[in-house]
């Protein structure tokens, strides 16, 4: 109504006016007010946006795919392994460099487990690099899927999809080793069928027990190698075969087998822990120092694994930052040389492993049913510290720019998923012998696909920061 009293106000006023362009400036300002005034109240009472039916309902919020009742685990419909994965892969579309700006941090130990009613990332049975390794559990006769539909959900923020094409495009003309134990050749065996998934890898090295490992991704100039070094250093490992009951570890000596081709190396990922539970002698400056689980009559010092195992992981970044300062940075004109460490991945066997102790557990454990033990809280601190120390000392000097640490904290994650493991399906047809025969359990190392593809999730996010 009020807008209508202006122009009928003023309408006849305009109209007449034949020279509003020489009207006085103040004049001329009072009508430009009016007019403003006119389309506020115009945009207030006549909102152009609003529906032409004022009976339309708002539609009822979508839930997401994966919000379903507490005990339902998993969505009814059947796993397809042959068709592709329908993720939005973020990060296609750029490059993994450290030029762009890096995402803001996000503390990837603190989530949990959320299911997923998405394919897995690859199909096990038809991923070379797993053929013969035992971790393809479907092809090995395992018939529950439920294992593969449950992503890690960050509590803060959010874990992006792995990327393929953007993890290939950073990894091409570069070399990344991973260096440790068998839960490190896991990892590895899963980024090569992860990338595989978009580009055919080519195996061009395999020593007789599949221990060192090289592919070549042709399309790329990509390299991955896996490095066996349960000790990191130099150590000969026990065998009850050969009667010797205790690994022997050097700790003043590297282990040269991987250490000697760090100026070959551009990413490096060190997975060790497990082994340094093992009943041990310890040997520094030609003598023995100590002794981890050793009997009496051996009369050495008795010595915690976990203080050994710190002085290891030390020594190692600095050895590591030492040959890479001989080498002049080693990298060229390269992106930094990474050095990620794992954290501790633990076991879920239901007794002792060596006696048939099975890993029966059908779902991830939610959000508080389990607390992280002491073990395996002692020995992530340890590589998150380590890590932290090493990353710090090389930002601070001037000579080892282009070198950086970081720590790949999966250890909570990996505690929660007692449902991931191949259990008796690290072998083809398990109960094939029969009831009552022996059947060994595997609940150490990951199915695949499986949890172990998260930590190359997190890897990559890595990188990306």
């Amino acid at each position: 109504m009020l807008f209508a009293n202006f122009l009928k106000t003023h309408q006849q006023q305009l109209q007449n006016d034949k020279q509003l362009l020489l009207l006085p400036r103040r004049q001329l300002v009072t009508y430009a007010l009016y007019a403003l005034i006119a389309v506020a109240l115009l945009y207030l009472f006549v909102d152009p946006a609003a529906p032409a039916s004022s009976s339309a309902k708002p539609s009822p919020p979508v839930a997401a795919p994966w919000v379903q009742e507490e005990d339902e685990l998993l969505p009814p419909s059947p796993l397809n392994l042959s068709s592709p994965r329908p993720y939005n892969y973020q990060g296609d579309e750029r490059s993994l460099t450290t030029t762009a700006p890096p995402p803001p941090p996000c503390d990837y130990s603190d989530g949990e487990w959320v299911p997923d009613p998405r394919p897995p990332p690859y199909d096990g049975a038809a991923c070379e690099a797993i053929k013969d390794d035992g971790r393809s559990c479907a092809a090995n006769g395992r018939a529950d899927t439920g294992y593969l539909h449950w992503r890690w959900q960050p509590r803060r923020c959010d874990l992006p999809d792995f990327s393929p094409a953007a993890f290939l495009r950073w990894l091409g003309d570069r070399h990344m080793a991973f260096v440790g134990d068998s839960l490190a050749r896991n990892q590895a065996e899963s980024l090569v069928c992860l990338l595989s998934a978009w580009s055919p890898p080519e195996l061009v090295h395999r020593d007789p027990d599949g221990r060192f490992r090289r592919w070549v991704f042709r399309e790329h100039n990509a390299t991955v190698s896996i490095f066996w070094s349960p000790f990191l250093v130099r150590g000969v490992e026990k065998s009850e075969r050969a009667g010797v009951r205790y690994n022997e570890l050097f700790l003043d000596a590297f282990d040269e087998r991987w250490m000697s081709q760090l100026g070959a190396i551009d990413a490096a990922v060190l997975s060790a822990g497990q082994w340094f539970r093992i009943p041990s002698v310890y040997h520094d400056g030609g003598a023995v120092v100590g002794c981890y689980g050793c009997a009496a009559e051996l009369n050495h010092t008795e010595t915690s694994f976990f203080a050994v195992f710190r002085d290891v992981v030390g020594r190692t970044l600095a050895e590591i930052t030492r040959r890479r300062h001989e080498k002049g940075g080693g990298g060229g004109d390269k992106t930094p040389q990474l050095v990620a460490l794992a954290t501790f991945s633990p076991s879920h066997f239901e007794g002792e492993w060596n006696k048939g102790a099975p890993c029966t557990k059908k779902r991830p454990y939610r959000k508080g049913e389990k607390e992280l033990g002491y073990t395996e809280t002692e020995m992530r601190k340890i590589v998150v510290e380590a890590a932290a120390a090493a990353n710090a000392a090389a930002a601070a000097s001037s000579t080892s720019t282009a070198l950086r640490f970081a720590a790949l904290d999966v250890t909570a994650l990996a505690d929660m998923r007692p449902d991931g493991h191949p259990g008796p399906y690290m072998r083809k047809n398990p109960f094939a012998a029969g009831e009552g025969r022996p059947v060994q359990n595997d609940c150490l190392h990951w199915c695949m696909p499986g949890p172990v593809d998260t930590f190359n999730q997190i890897l990559q996010q890595t990188i990306l920061r």
